[in-house]
């Protein structure tokens, strides 16, 4: 189990850096989302290094997936750790960045509005020819065995693939500072702290869940899981099978499909389901991220997307969340 979920952490941050990672971007307050993190962070750093956040009053909103910003804040943090072995200061700032032309600092950037996220660290530091390979895939200063090279490459690839940009200043035992910019965005913020908190805290009440997979076992093993959380669950082999079930006056709380299904695929079953049932929720699991899954506009209202692999957990909490929204 442990080298299995290796070879997915591992999948999915060379899919990050290639930017092929399917995301599912809301309007974040970063500041919201930095303090909530607080707790975890410092069990993450140690009681050796003394963790600041200094979050700006007023800032502005950023779109980008939420989920993936809390991972690149996450291993920001455990390569700061890992570069003040005796202890140190980590600082974790928010500012608001207006950018009027193309910078030698930021030449990715087009001139307009971004959200800044400052990590510094006190630590060892490193040389400029370090500091210029950082964000190479499998590039690390780290022992065999103690690091993948992935972390910050994974960072770079959810910045670029965000309409961002991340950029690394360091010297040689004067610490490391990282910077995250993000674009502005101006719609209504859809993260707060503790929302999926509240959605785990979903207890089933028998809502009845539709699966549409066309492989046995991992049919069996969502089915037995929703059975096991106390939901009902309904299967079905394929897409014909499944809207045959979604035309009948059964209950249907959730539609649960995958994407790569035969012949009819899970985005096609998906459009006539919401001509049966137009408010019907529908949570979508692939393993191709280079799939119709990440094109502009695949997810709709009331539609969310999960990618393989993933553990049971995660599933039951996105099912939970899905139910309770």
């Amino acid at each position: 189990m442990t080298s299995a979920n290796r070879a997915a952490a591992l999948t999915h941050r060379l899919l990050a850096f290639a930017r092929r990672q399917p995301l599912i971007p809301k309007s974040v307050d970063v500041n919201q989302l930095v303090v909530s993190l607080e707790d975890l962070l410092r069990r993450t750093i140690g009681e050796t290094i003394d963790l600041r956040i200094v979050a700006t009053d007023d800032l502005w909103s950023t779109l980008c997936d939420p989920n993936q910003l809390e991972s690149a804040l996450l291993n920001l943090a455990i390569n700061a750790r890992d570069a003040m072995p005796d202890g140190g200061s980590l600082t974790i700032g928010t500012s608001n960045s207006r950018l009027d032309s193309v910078t030698a600092e930021t030449p990715a950037l087009s001139p307009g509005d971004y959200v800044c996220i400052t990590v510094a660290d006190s630590g060892v530091g490193m040389s400029a020819e370090v500091a210029a390979r950082a964000f190479d895939p499998f590039f690390t200063t780290k022992p065999i065995g103690q690091g993948t090279g992935l972390g910050l490459s994974m960072i770079y690839g959810f910045a670029r693939q965000s309409n961002g940009h991340v950029t690394i200043e360091s010297k040689i035992g004067r610490g490391t500072s990282i910077r995250l910019y993000l674009p502005r965005h101006h719609g209504e913020i859809a993260v707060r702290p503790h929302a999926s908190r509240k959605q785990a805290d979903h207890a089933a009440s028998g809502e009845r869940v539709l699966v549409i997979e066309d492989e046995p076992v991992v049919r069996g093993v969502i089915v037995e899981m929703l059975v096991g959380i106390g939901y009902q669950a309904v299967e079905a082999v394929d897409g014909p099978a499944g809207l045959k079930i979604l035309c009948t006056d059964q209950r249907i709380d959730l539609l649960v499909t995958d994407v790569g299904l035969p012949g009819m695929n899970g985005r096609q079953v998906a459009d006539q389901a919401r001509e049966i049932r137009p408010e019907l929720k529908i949570l979508f699991i692939t393993g191709y991220a280079e799939s119709a899954a990440i094109s502009d506009g695949f997810l709709q209202a009331g539609m969310e997307l999960v990618t393989k692999p993933f553990d049971l957990d995660h599933l039951a909490g996105r099912i939970r969340g899905m139910i309770a929204s």
